[in-house]
């Protein structure tokens, strides 16, 4: 229930939910390595909180893999990859709803099937799913988090006994995600999602990251989903 030596690796921990799972390792005396696809963010990281980082595509396989080869095995592989959608199955083009199960399940699955290879004995994989939308107004991600949910059930019992895998599933909250958004923008999109969230209230940055050092901390735990999300699927 420690992660003091530990190595872990956050992909997409240079902003959001990611930066704040790489800083709360790093307070637990981790050995923290994030990856970012933006340098300037990473060297912000980097500089701020004693964490080493890589500016990189990990989406592409031999970017990652070189990654790998570089700073060799993790007890810890956090993954931040994948968006959002809005838009139902009949009003959005076929190419934006196959580019958000693209982004989320099978940029997942490639990676799950480059990191599985380096994990350290009894360590994971936590991914990261979503709570919250409908098919009928998120298609494309809703199928995608659906996907990843299944994937951790299978992955789960191939890689026992030895390793885990888990994912987070939070519903919408304000991070760097959305930073294209104005505040009054934003504000107006907290609200709306609050009105269906039971705590009636959107999450904050925290309370998410805290789930994924949870799944790390706890050796018994394995193939499941967490979801940090207010109760919205209620």
């Amino acid at each position: 229930m420690s992660l003091e030596n530990d190595k872990v690796l956050v992909i997409g921990g240079t902003s959001g939910f990611g930066k704040e799972v790489a800083i709360k390792a790093q307070h637990r005396k981790a050995e923290v390595y994030v990856i970012g696809r933006d340098q300037a963010r990473v060297n912000e990281v980097r500089y701020n909180d004693d964490i080493q980082g890589s500016s990189l595509d990990a989406q592409d396989p031999k970017q990652l893999t070189r990654f790998f080869e570089k700073y060799g095995s993790f007890d810890h592989i956090v993954s931040m990859l994948g968006g959002a959608m809005g838009g139902g199955f009949l009003d959005s083009p076929v190419e934006e709803i196959r580019k958000a199960i693209e982004d989320k399940f099978f940029a997942n699955l490639q990676l799950v099937q480059i990191a599985s290879k380096n994990l350290r004995k009894n360590g994971s994989i936590i991914l990261t799913s979503g709570s919250g939308g409908h098919p009928y107004d998120a298609s494309g991600a809703i199928i995608g988090n659906q996907a990843i949910n299944t994937m951790v059930e299978g992955v789960a019992v191939e890689l026992a006994p030895n390793n885990r895998i888990n994912a987070v599933s939070p519903t919408w909250t304000p991070t760097g995600l959305w930073r294209d958004m104005n505040s009054k923008q934003l504000a107006k999109q907290e609200d709306n999602v609050a009105e269906n969230v039971p705590l009636g209230r959107v999450a904050k940055i925290d309370e998410v990251a805290s789930a994924y050092i949870y799944l790390m901390e706890n050796d018994f735990i394995t193939g499941q989903v967490l979801k940090v999300d207010g109760g919205v699927d209620l």
